[in-house]
């Protein structure tokens, strides 16, 4: 594939070890590279550009956000290289898998209705914890079209152009989010039957699981803040599963079981749920229980996640990030 069409965009900090595999990847395949470090303590910056890579150095002084970070990445990477065509961005803890541009650029250059392409994101030690586990299951994705796609995608110079980018006022879902404007303008995503990266999330406590699934509470209310209301009732349904498990089914069990101590079994309605969910995950073997209490029990720190939303949304007050690592 012509190499001059295309360029990427690496947003990190303090990676260390996982910024250079990441770097070092991407420099086997793309000559046009651009890292965005932000607040960095370590020497990201150093062995980036000691690797002949543009760095742009985020100003911490504004609020910072993943979203913020890619949008002054392509900026700095098009004014730089403005005949670019595609920008594979990626996060600064995932390693870009040896034939993924080739496969995704012929892609996008075959098929002039799509506006990304992603492939499949692995988990690098999926066995050190079951937190890394649930990471690797929820990678993958189904095959063919799709709504959206994650931090590591292929993405076409026309469309980020045609939506402005990510927002950059979202703490986290601005992938999805930038998806939903771009399939609004007529935009498709695809996502290929092929290895696109390795991912270290690097998460083996629970206070970490926690961190990360109150953050997607907080994106699932935000977004659908946002575009709720449209046709399609984007991340609707996702919140009234959070409010139904989260919020109001252990609510009233605890109000209930106050006046009598039977309704202590309404927990089972739990129980269920996920032996429902994890009949849905048979191909995952005996970790689907585990996964399914993931997903089931994590609708309450995701409720915690919708309630600080609401809180921040009626007080005006600018949502900060939510990092577990």
């Amino acid at each position: 594939m012509d190499s001059n069409h295309i360029g990427a965009v690496v947003i990190g900090r303090n990676e260390g070890q996982r910024l250079i595999s990441c770097l070092e990847s991407l420099l086997n395949c793309i000559e046009y590279i651009v890292y965005v470090d932000s607040g960095s303590l370590d020497n990201s910056l150093q062995e980036a550009e000691k690797r002949g890579v543009k760095c742009v150095s985020l100003d911490m002084s504004e609020a910072f956000t993943a979203a913020r970070a890619r949008n002054e990445g392509a900026e700095c990477l098009l004014k730089e290289y403005p005949k670019i065509d595609y920008i594979q961005f990626v996060d600064g803890d995932c390693e870009l898998q040896p034939n993924w541009i080739d496969l995704a650029q012929s892609f996008l250059g075959g098929n002039r209705q799509f506006a990304v392409v992603c492939g499949r994101r692995r988990e690098r030690y999926p066995g050190n914890s079951i937190y890394n586990q649930f990471c690797d299951i929820e990678w993958d994705t189904p095959i063919g079209d799709a709504l959206a796609c994650g931090g590591d995608a292929l993405i076409r110079v026309d469309a980020f152009r045609e939506v402005g980018g990510y927002r950059t006022d979202l703490i986290a879902g601005e992938e999805p989010e930038m998806c939903f404007r771009m399939r609004h303008k007529g935009w498709k995503i695809w996502r290929l039957d092929a290895e696109m990266t390795l991912h270290d999330a690097a998460m083996t406590k629970v206070s970490q699981w926690w961190k990360r699934t109150v953050r997607a509470g907080y994106a699932f209310a935000l977004g659908s803040s946002i575009h709720g209301n449209s046709e399609e009732r984007y991340w609707v349904k996702e919140n009234q599963r959070i409010m139904w498990w989260g919020i109001l089914l252990p609510f009233s069990i605890l109000v209930l079981s106050i006046f009598n101590p039977i309704f202590l079994g309404l927990i089972f309605l739990y129980i269920v749920q996920i032996i429902r969910v994890s009949n849905k995950k048979s191909d995952i073997g005996n970790i689907k229980f585990l996964w399914a209490a993931n997903v089931v029990l994590g609708k309450i720190p995701e409720a915690i996640g919708l309630m600080k939303h609401v809180k921040d949304r009626f007080s005006k007050t600018s949502a900060q990030i939510i990092e577990y690592k």
